[in-house]
């Protein structure tokens, strides 16, 4: 992109002119395209984001960029991630390849209860900097925004460790880091499986920890057989709001709990997988406004056979978000394109449903979209422009990345 600079510089103002907008914003339709756009942010907020023609003069003042035509998204946001983890788990990979059941590897030493170990093995310098590599490559394909679980630790100290991990991103990296408490994740070694102990230690020690030091943005947990029940749950869930924290859900990924209507009674930011979501959940969903997060490479990693009901979001109107769900061991994907990809390929899902997917549905996945995830003036200048035609080549292409430059609060 060419840069040019007016004779009377504005301090702190800068105009991105001859591009291509994808805005997203609401109140538009598909994408919200600006063929002939141009979009000004000052003090890293947008100003402006409309047609060139109809932009005040007084914006050409500043630093100006010429796009030659580029396109401009939202910057990306990957809205559902586990990126603090130690080591990795490709040994399970190579036993499932060679026809290891899920307990054959869990009897080896497997599952969770293995990142669980290196886990609590590292020091928090040690995760944020195997973490940097993943994060990097989500930032290299223009995400300016990633939410950050923890739920590897599942104790006090080791939890708080991982989540003072995630923060740490923030300062390492050009990125907004959310995170996210997910002690209520799996059950530790020293529980015994006493899963009504477990979580009352989740509820009346680890959260209050977590929530003292102001260390989580929302609170999670996974709804599941092989997890927690509902009852369980929602025990979490009153702790959490008690606390001021919204809460999120794993929920009906591999059978059907009900937990998308668990995360609804709860007015959950988001319900995220969903595989077996049954109608009612839909319904219940689409009236309390949360997102269903759809995560699809945990869904081919794992090599499951039943889809999200794309459909029945559709019909009743539940928000979708696309997220990679990043983990060591189900879906250790670092590519938000590629996600974008598997979800219109795997699930059906439109071009205009995957782009909003991890704009606009991710930032309201995270409760940010009055901060981000649309070009709207007043929000931060979060951008990614991109070196493509049309917008469907970015859902399109597999292992090609085509930004040219990412944008993060203007800069």
């Amino acid at each position: 992109m060419a840069v040019e600079s007016s004779k009377n510089h504005a301090e702190g103002l800068r105009l991105w002119r001859n591009a291509r907008l994808a805005t997203m914003a609401e109140n538009s339709a598909g994408l919200g395209i600006v063929e002939h756009g141009a979009l000004a942010a000052r003090d890293g907020r947008i100003i402006y984001a409309g047609p060139q023609s109809e932009m005040p003069s007084a914006f050409a003042q500043g630093e100006i960029i010429d796009c030659e035509g580029r396109w401009i998204t939202p910057g990306l946001i990957d809205c559902h991630t586990h990126l603090i983890h130690a080591g990795n788990r490709a040994n399970e990979f190579e036993m499932r390849l060679a026809g290891a059941t899920y307990e054959e590897v869990a009897r080896a030493g497997g599952g969770i209860v293995s990142s669980v170990k290196f886990l609590r093995a590292a020091s928090e310098g040690d995760l944020v900097a195997q973490t940097l590599p993943r994060l990097d490559a989500l930032i290299a394909e223009g995400v300016t925004t990633v939410e950050v679980k923890s739920g590897y630790g599942l104790d006090l100290e080791n939890e708080k460790k991982s989540l003072r991990a995630a923060r740490q991103l923030g300062n390492e990296r050009p990125v907004t880091v959310r995170t996210t408490c997910l002690a209520a994740h799996a059950l530790p070694p020293e529980a015994k499986g006493d899963k009504d102990a477990f979580i009352d230690l989740v509820a009346k020690m680890i959260l209050p920890g977590v929530v003292e030091e102001g260390l989580a943005d929302a609170v999670d947990g996974f709804c599941e057989g092989i997890a927690f029940s509902p009852e369980q749950m929602a025990r979490v869930f009153d702790v959490a709001q008690a606390a001021g924290l919204p809460v999120k859900l794993h929920a009906d990924q591999l059978s059907n709990l009900h937990g998308a209507e668990l995360a609804a009674r709860y007015g959950a930011l988001s319900a995220d997988h969903l595989e077996y979501t049954d109608e009612a959940g839909a319904v219940a969903m689409a009236k309390a406004g949360t997102v269903a997060t759809i995560l699809p490479g945990a869904y081919y990693f794992i090599r499951e056979t039943k889809k999200p009901p794309i459909g029945l979001f559709r019909q009743h109107g539940v928000r979708m978000a696309v997220a990679t769900d990043n983990n060591p061991g189900t879906s250790p994907l670092t590519s938000l394109l590629l996600t974008m990809n598997m979800a219109a390929t795997l699930f059906g899902m439109t071009v205009d449903e995957c782009l909003a997917g991890v704009t606009r549905e991710a930032a309201r996945a995270l409760g940010l979209l009055g901060e981000t995830g649309t070009l709207v003036s007043g929000k931060s200048a979060d951008l990614a422009i991109w070196d493509i035609e049309r917008p469907a080549e970015l859902v399109y292409r597999m292992g090609f990345n085509p930004l040219h430059a990412r944008i993060w609060r203007g800069q």
